[in-house]
């Protein structure tokens, strides 16, 4: 079920409650019910195919220096603590510290020449997010929508009873949720389903337990007391009728029924319940939260959600490098590699593709910490950084792009992060030429420009 919560708008795994059930009757009444979102989410130009993505997103802005581009060769002020390592592809190095990956670049493409030069955290995470400059540190609002809501409202779900995009454990951007990850002037109705807000932005070190989520217990409910739930808010949606009498309610059984689906079906029960995986598959994940919400990613995509972000934060590491980025890394490539092999091995991985980004580099050159951490780190880094992209049917096995000897600026094939998102909806079969109108009822392409990258495709 759908929720429109207490003080915030947005989809989440705790609000499938008989309060918010209630609710969301109510505003059926009043003029949206739940089946009108799912309609919204059903409308679009794209053909409907059961591809999927799932993005890793590593908030703070990771080093490319310290993963997918390393500069062994480079003087001590720019190479790093880490040196550079062989992958299973011939020719391509990646940091030693992702010693996993390595044996999967074969499914994998790194972009090193993706740059949008700013180094504001809102501005970048913004860029990469939606494919378009936008928010500031100065003005945060969000102004355009994320990937995510955009493959929610033209793509929406891959199956009925699951939601078309999910927050792992909520979607976030700068401490902001959902922030650059939600729908803006696309409405409420396009935010991601955030599985858990009160237990999030989780450490790579983070001992404590995941919390089950609470959906889980909700939509286990008594039957009766569903059923109710459903009756009334049919008989809602028929006072709703009677006050519309337009075409818009035509096709509303089906929307509705669809509704009640992620409340009386099991398919969103089963995905969400992490505890149907047997212990070696969560162990070769890791246990911890980035592990932990990686695995529940691909339970996700593979019962039928369309979008799934996995939050990977606390990368802005000005003070400490080798430590900051030191614990963090193997976390990272022990849930990638798992996701990877994972996906190969149930066939899905042409299916699925996965990104890993942040919202900018580091700096090349090492600093002398910050002020009262006075330990070499890395600062704020735009003009040039790497993403990586996995599965998906692309060209795997290669780097595209490249950066100066010391990873300051691109050298060659200059890619935007544009580019890289009109990459990602060629694949699920997006126009980005398609426009929606924003706040001031202007119609607005789905990104500024970019092309999908030719090598790959």
């Amino acid at each position: 079920m759908l929720l429109v919560q207490n003080g915030r708008s947005s989809f989440t795994c705790q609000g499938v409650s008989r309060r918010s059930a209630l609710k969301a009757g109510f505003l059926g009444a009043l003029g949206l019910s739940s089946a009108d979102l799912l309609r919204l989410q059903a409308q679009g130009t794209a053909k409907r195919k059961n591809k999927s993505v799932i993005l890793l997103w590593l908030d703070g802005g990771p080093s490319h220096l310290e993963t997918y581009d390393p500069k062994p060769e480079a003087t001590s002020a720019y190479r790093g603590p880490w040196g550079a390592i062989e992958t299973n592809v011939s020719g391509i190095r990646i940091s030693e510290q992702l010693p996993l990956h390595a044996k999967h670049a074969d499914k994998m493409v790194f972009l090193r020449s993706v740059h949008h030069k700013t180094g504001d955290h809102f501005a970048g995470g913004h860029w990469m997010l939606t494919g378009r400059f936008g928010s500031t540190t100065t003005d945060k609002e969000p102004k355009y929508p994320s990937i995510g809501s955009i493959v929610s409202r033209v793509r929406g779900a891959n199956a009925v009873g699951m939601p078309a995009y999910v927050g792992l454990p909520a979607a976030q951007s700068i401490y902001i949720f959902p922030g650059y990850q939600g729908a803006a002037y696309l409405g409420p109705a396009f935010n991601p389903f955030d599985v858990n807000t009160a237990q999030k932005y989780h450490a790579a070190n983070h001992a404590g337990p995941v919390q089950r989520p609470q959906c889980l217990d909700n939509f286990s409910g008594d039957a009766s007391r569903t059923q109710s739930r459903v009756d009334l808010l049919t008989q809602l949606d028929g006072f709703r009728r009677d006050l519309d009498r337009g075409k818009l309610m035509d096709a509303m059984d089906r929307y509705q029924q669809q509704a009640v689906d992620m409340v009386t079906g099991n398919r969103a029960r089963d995905a969400f319940d992490i505890e149907h995986e047997d212990a070696k598959t969560r162990d070769r994940y890791g246990r911890g939260p980035w592990g932990h919400y990686t695995l529940l990613a691909r339970r996700l995509v593979e019962s039928g959600v369309s979008f799934v972000t996995v939050d990977m934060p606390h990368w802005d590491d000005h003070s400490g490098i080798a430590k900051g980025h030191g614990y963090k890394l193997p976390v990272l490539d022990r849930a990638v590699a798992s996701l990877v092999e994972d996906l190969s091995e149930r066939g899905m991985l042409d299916d699925v593709m996965v990104m890993v980004m942040g919202e900018f580099g580091r700096t090349p050159k090492i600093n002398e910490g910050q002020p009262g951490i006075p330990i070499p780190g890395r600062d704020h880094w735009g003009d040039v950084f790497s993403v990586m992209l996995a599965g998906g049917g692309l060209k795997t096995g290669q780097v595209i792009g490249a950066s100066s000897v010391n990873g300051e600026f691109p050298v060659e094939r200059p890619l935007t992060p544009a580019d890289v998102l009109a990459t990602v909806y060629h694949f699920l079969g997006i126009d980005p030429e398609q426009t929606f109108n924003d706040f001031t009822g202007r119609p607005v392409p789905i990104i500024d420009g970019g092309q999908a990258i030719r090598e790959i495709i």
